[in-house]
């Protein structure tokens, strides 16, 4: 199993890190805890070292749930993460509450790696109004925590910022061939490697977005590695940047596990001709986008209740990635009040200023314009 050395903690991790967080579900959609039981077991019997959790992962259940799997192990063979959901905190005193509710759910004395869960520009706020920070150094002093970083979610601005507030031990970024400009980025990334501050990667499938491509780009990776998942080739990108420390893997079948298990136990970083080969795939993926939606919400609240940003979001996947059925799941979850269909064509949207994306040839306002009202179109497409 290949490891990495956070060599500012002086530990060394698997780089493959189990995220729990899609578990493989029973029929009430609870964890089907004999199979995913099975699934760690196997992990760690093949070296991972590094689990992760959070407070809300299974609706609060994954916390107790990997706990008590853990409690057969040796409490120094392994790393356990866990998050603090800055969203519920509206005092210190709950802070404190959820850490030691954390501590009881876990069954455990201590936490290895300690993050502040999905930080952006209102829960850092939150984060240094509240003396989070202070506290949670108490709590490393009293050896509850041995690593204190953050996950991220914002853009390089806010990152930057909140990089630079603290000597944080490690960050956590979202990190994939297809987000190399969005969040942190790797511009995040390198960041983080010049102050050196070890980096874990979530998301580097995107979701389940990077294991399954159109045919004719399948063919193009296959083609170049035969045997090889197009899953591995995400896995492998990120892995090939030296400050990644671990990349986690939200895993949900044992198939999974066995994929990722061949990928890490002889790891081997992307060679210059692979890396090419991956820019060339990212950048015709990201040629199929059909709006140039950033996400930033400044053209929300939408006076009809339109989620504008999560139709657009949802119409690009479809459009890029070509995987029908998760596009009909995500269109299926969506809340029917929030979808395209109910636009009223107010105009609202199309007069408010937006960013422009590097991933899309939208770069004026009668282009985003003409991309909004396109929208009336995809209820059609996607629910069929």
């Amino acid at each position: 199993m290949e490891k990495r050395a956070f060599e500012k903690l002086g530990i060394q991790t698997s780089l493959l890190g189990f995220g729990c967080m899609r578990f493989p579900l029973t029929a009430d959609q609870k964890i089907d805890e004999a199979e995913a039981e099975n699934m760690i077991d196997r992990a760690i019997a093949a070296g991972v070292n590094y689990i992760d959790t959070a407070y809300p992962y299974h609706n609060g259940d994954s916390e107790p749930f990997v706990g008590r799997v853990l409690e057969k192990y040796d409490r120094d063979s392994y790393y356990l993460a866990t998050k603090l959901p800055i969203w519920k905190l509206d005092t210190l005193e709950d802070a404190k509450k959820v850490f030691e509710e954390q501590m009881e759910r876990l069954h455990k004395d201590y936490v290895d790696f300690y993050l502040l869960h999905a930080l952006d520009r209102a829960k850092f706020e939150k984060v240094k109004a509240l003396g989070i920070v202070p506290y949670l150094e108490e709590m490393r002093a009293a050896g509850k925590i041995r690593y204190l970083g953050f996950s991220f979610h914002d853009d390089y601005e806010v990152f930057e910022e909140i990089l630079n507030y603290y000597p944080w031990d490690f960050c956590q970024i979202q990190l994939n061939y297809m987000d190399t400009e969005i969040q942190a980025g790797l511009k995040g990334y390198h960041l983080a490697e010049e102050k050196g501050i070890p980096v874990i990667v979530m998301e580097p499938v995107k979701g389940g977005m990077l294991a399954s491509l159109p045919t004719e780009i399948e063919e193009q990776l296959t083609k170049e590695r035969e045997q090889a998942s197009i899953a591995s080739w995400a896995l492998r990108f990120v892995g090939t940047l030296p400050n990644v420390k671990v990349i986690l893997s939200g895993m949900s079948t044992m198939g999974q596990v066995e994929d990722n298990l061949s990928i890490f136990e002889t790891f081997e970083p992307l060679s210059e001709k692979e890396q090419k080969l991956i820019e060339n795939t990212a950048d015709t993926l990201k040629s199929r986008v059909k709006n140039g939606c950033t996400g930033c919400a400044y053209c929300m609240p939408c006076p009809a209740g339109v989620d504008i940003p999560g139709n657009f979001r949802i119409w690009n996947d479809q459009a890029v990635y070509q995987n029908t059925e998760q596009t009909k799941k995500k269109w299926s979850g969506m809340d029917e009040k929030a979808k395209a269909d109910h636009c009223i064509r107010c105009g609202k949207c199309e007069n408010t200023g937006f960013r422009s994306s590097t991933r899309t040839n939208v770069s004026d306002a009668e282009n985003v314009r003409k991309s909004v009202r396109r929208k009336f179109q995809f209820g059609k497409i996607c629910i069929r």
